[in-house]
């Protein structure tokens, strides 16, 4: 002890120049320490970030990292041996980088996790993004740390390299709809619940937006799984959320018929009249509705068969255009239309007897019409839903809602005008549709005019 004291008495300057220096240096990084923190919470204010989203994680690290250089320089002028200096600069040097990682690890976790919600980044994509920035900095840090002790980091480059290869070949079909992922959070071209469509036909609902894969609903229930590359680079009409829900969805049906021949014929207006008046409803439906249904493409479309025959095989023009001015649609009853053509009938009758009479082999066989009803896939719960369906239902489907429905509800509305009162509340666009008139349009031209006016609606 008598030794060291003296030594201590004779070279007290060596050690207290030393501890001068760390005690200044140490003091002036705090002061540092102090306005970087007032310099770093001005700048997060400004693009509006909470103040503690960086300072709550440099708080003990700045601490750690002034305590650590002002050490450095003690020792850098210290009497201490090369040796012992090389050995204690490595290690407060190890000590930093290791520190300095941690640090900037949680920081860019930080700062990920807060501007998630900005980009609507799904949470699978953040984890990852987390993980990645965390091995790649761990990385770094293993490859300095190495090299600060001398130790080869070639192998741990090689291996790394090797590692980095594999995996863009094992994924290399997943980086470019992970980047694309990336890109479509950034843009937001579209976000769940939205209803989308895309150049390529496929559209529906937005029910997840994944680091890989965004899944649509279709109208008829189906799951489509888009690659993000995909949707990236291709043209999206977004349509936005979904529109008021109706209390009760509309489903939409079709059918199909089946002929059945009656085997009655009539060969003049007599046996024709009297033919009607007897015959069962479906005879009536096939050479009205039916009839109408098939020559759909003609516009103004002929009104029913009977019309047609009694001008051009009877020549009866002026019967014939009487029975083409009757308004198919405004009878709410097969019954009451059958009672409709009769009397025009008897009235001619009543002036011309029985009228001529049709050459052999032209006239009029009645048919029957035997109706299937299905169900299609396609449900609507808002105006957007139904006014996609209307797009895709065949115009059997179309037929069936707009004409058989004031048939086979007796309330001389069809069933879209229906469902939007009652379920909807849209009385002013079920009263637009109800008032369109089916002789002045084909079956598309009629769907084309629905399609207008609910998109009007709509927007």
């Amino acid at each position: 002890m008598t030794d060291l004291a003296e030594w201590v008495a004779e070279n007290w300057t060596l050690l207290v120049i030393p501890v001068a220096i760390f005690v200044a240096s140490f003091v002036g990084l705090l002061w540092v320490r102090r306005q970087a923190y007032r310099l770093l919470r001005l700048g997060l204010a400004r693009v509006k970030w909470p103040a503690d989203l960086l300072t709550r994680h440099l708080n003990a690290s700045s601490l750690l990292w002034s305590m650590l250089i002002a050490t450095g320089l003690a020792v850098a002028i210290s009497i201490l041996p090369v040796m012992w200096k090389s050995i204690i600069g490595k290690g407060l040097w190890s000590l930093f980088v290791i520190s300095f990682a941690l640090t900037l690890a949680n920081v860019i976790s930080a700062v990920v996790e807060f501007s998630a919600p900005q980009y609507t980044l799904p949470p699978r994509v953040v984890s990852m993004t987390k993980n990645i920035v965390r091995t790649a900095i761990l990385v770094f840090a293993v490859l300095v740390l190495l090299d600060t002790w001398g130790a080869p980091t070639t192998p741990l480059i090689f291996f790394i390299a090797v590692a980095v290869l594999l995996l863009f070949f094992a994924f290399r079909d997943v980086f470019p709809n992970l980047v694309a992922g990336f890109q479509l959070s950034a843009s937001a071209p579209a976000k769940v619940g939205d209803y989308i469509r895309l150049e390529s036909g496929e559209e529906g609902y937005v029910t997840e937006m994944s680091w890989k894969n965004t899944s649509l609903e279709t109208l008829d229930e189906k799951i489509i799984i888009l690659p993000n590359s995909r949707l990236l680079n291709s043209t999206i009409v977004n349509y936005g959320h979904p529109l008021k829900t109706a209390s009760d969805p509309f489903r939409f049906y079709s059918r199909t018929h089946l002929i059945e021949i009656t085997g009655s014929k009539a060969g003049n207006l007599r046996e024709l009249a009297d033919t009607l008046k007897t015959c069962p409803e479906g005879v009536i439906y096939y050479h009205t509705h039916r009839f109408l249904e098939e020559h759909h493409y003609l516009s103004p479309e002929p009104s029913n068969d009977f019309a047609l025959w009694v001008g051009d095989i009877l020549g009866e023009i002026v019967l014939a255009e009487k029975l083409a001015s009757i308004d198919t649609f405004s009878f709410p009853t097969l019954t009451s239309l059958r009672d409709r053509l009769v009397s025009i009938m008897e009235e001619h009758l009543a002036l011309n007897h029985d009228g001529r009479q049709a050459l052999e082999g032209r006239e009029f066989y009645f048919m029957k019409t035997v109706s299937v009803i299905f169900p299609t896939p396609y449900v609507a719960h808002d105006l957007r839903e139904f006014v996609e369906s209307v797009r895709r239902i065949s115009l059997g489907s179309l037929y069936y809602h707009i004409f058989e429905s004031r048939l086979r509800l007796s309330r001389g509305l069809n069933d879209f005008t229906i469902w939007l009162k009652d379920s909807l509340d849209e009385d002013e666009l079920g009263e637009e549709i109800a008032r369109l008139d089916p002789y002045t349009y084909t079956l598309e031209g009629l769907r084309s005019s629905l399609i207008q006016l609910i998109e009007k609606r709509i927007k």
